[in-house]
């Protein structure tokens, strides 16, 4: 019987400590939002000349500066960010997603989801919670597919940059995961 209560005891922590950063990740006021948006954007600038090139063609960009993801067996990740349309804030969000399987630590990275054409923004501003996944075509654009890509091959809906890794944990998918509205 000790067994199981000290198994039901790990399993509590594990739980805890998979959520507890994520809700730290959360309730920036829109001010702080903002500031951390718009320096999340710069960064990602300063790293990488085709986000650059979707800035100008993107119709919106949704940038969560800081996301937290962290779990053992069981995880979570969540964070806050800023839609900005023509450069100015517009709407914000949160994102978060749990997982189960094969994952061990945690880390803190950024997403900047460029929104190209006016289909993928009333999706965001209509659906009641977006799960990526099951709405706009997403597209994870990594070193070397942002190397390939021009201008004139901007096809999908959205494109996704990851950036700003820190800490050990595999994988970054946005794939489950759920965007929704928040007032600030």
């Amino acid at each position: 019987m000790g067994n199981i209560r000290n198994w039901g005891l790990g399993i509590g922590i594990v739980i805890a400590s998979a959520i507890a950063p994520v809700a730290q990740a959360q309730a920036a006021t829109a001010a702080e939002l903002n500031a951390d948006g718009r320096a999340a954007l710069s960064r990602l600038y300063s790293q990488s000349a085709r986000a650059v090139r979707y800035s100008k063609d993107a119709r919106a960009i949704l940038v969560f500066p800081k996301i937290v993801k962290a779990g053992f067996m069981i995880g979570g990740q969540g964070g806050e960010g800023v839609l900005f349309v023509r450069g100015k804030p517009a709407g914000y969000y949160k994102i978060g997603a749990a997982s189960f399987g094969l994952q061990a630590g945690g880390q803190s990275f950024s997403y900047a989801l460029f929104l190209m054409n006016d289909k993928a923004l009333r999706y965001l501003d209509r659906s009641d919670g977006w799960a990526i996944g099951s709405g706009p075509s997403v597209v994870i654009v990594d070193k070397g597919k942002a190397m390939s890509t021009t201008s004139t091959t901007l096809a999908e809906d959205v494109y996704a940059f990851p950036f700003g890794q820190k800490g050990l944990m595999a994988g970054l998918g946005l794939e489950g995961s759920k965007i929704s509205r928040i007032t600030r």
